[in-house]
């Protein structure tokens, strides 16, 4: 008996609404670009892929999921890239990433990011706290958006690998989890203190701030420690705020 069921493909309009913070929250969904990256969410959210848009035939590998077809015209006015992969995945929008509640299991190490605006920095600071073991990241509202789509291009795949709040109430996060026994430890261009002090921490909040200004006072004199990453005198004032972090983060993994 023939399937009468009508298929409605959304608009392509749809697919490019997900870029904007708007259009996400409305479909509860974000945007994934390229095989590498759709297969890194594969690997670790399977059931949180929601469809696979493609300019070509799909390979077994995504036979589980929903499909669509679009002409490279299309897929090109979907993509915040110049030259996209010609795969894209519709990904399911994490619970309560834009809200100030902290999960019940927080973790041992978290990631505060104050204003770090630039897309790239946001998803490499990302990508570095999963492969350090961070927990989660709190961001402040001025913060580039963890989820749109170059800041998920640059975490390639592991957004969904730890949680993520994005808050203007962030402050009300870090005293928190000051009161549940985390050490404030603030990345910071007057600090005084030797970035291994990062090595004695069970339960650490490394912040990090903006690319231009660095931390706020408001942060700055809540913290518990005050470090700064040293450069050989002369070759460099400072380091860009990934660069930073990544250096950091790797302290706290290897507690020598």
């Amino acid at each position: 008996m023939p399937d009468d069921r009508t298929i409605v493909l959304k608009p392509i309009k749809w697919y490019k609404n997900l870029a904007t913070r708007k259009g996400r929250l409305e479909a509860e969904a974000f945007l994934i670009e390229g095989d590498r990256t759709i297969k890194q969410i594969i690997s670790s959210n399977p059931d949180d892929i929601i469809e696979i848009v493609s300019t070509e035939e799909l390979s077994p590998f995504y036979h589980k999921y929903s499909k669509r077809l679009v002409t490279d015209s299309q897929l090109r006015s979907i993509c915040s890239t110049k030259t996209p992969q010609g795969i894209i995945a519709v990904v399911r929008l994490p619970l309560d990433t834009y809200s100030d509640q902290l999960p019940d299991n927080f973790g041992a190490k978290i990631l505060l990011l104050e204003d770090v605006q630039d897309p790239g920095n946001v998803g490499t600071l990302i990508r570095t706290a999963v492969a350090f073991d961070f927990s989660g990241v709190i961001l402040t509202e001025k913060c580039a958006d963890p989820l749109s789509p170059k800041c998920v291009q640059s975490t390639v795949g592991t957004v969904l690998s730890l949680w993520i709040r994005r808050t203007s109430r962030y402050l009300e996060l870090v005293e928190k989890l000051k009161h549940n026994g985390y050490s404030l430890v603030a990345a910071d261009l007057g600090g005084a203190e030797n970035p291994s002090v990062l090595q004695c921490q069970n339960k650490l909040l490394l912040a990090l701030g903006n690319e231009a200004s660095g931390l706020s006072d408001s942060v700055l004199n809540v913290s518990n420690h005050r470090l700064r990453v040293p450069t050989i005198r002369g070759k460099a004032e400072s380091l860009n705020v990934a660069a930073c972090g990544a250096i950091c983060m790797y302290l706290s993994y290897h507690k020598y």
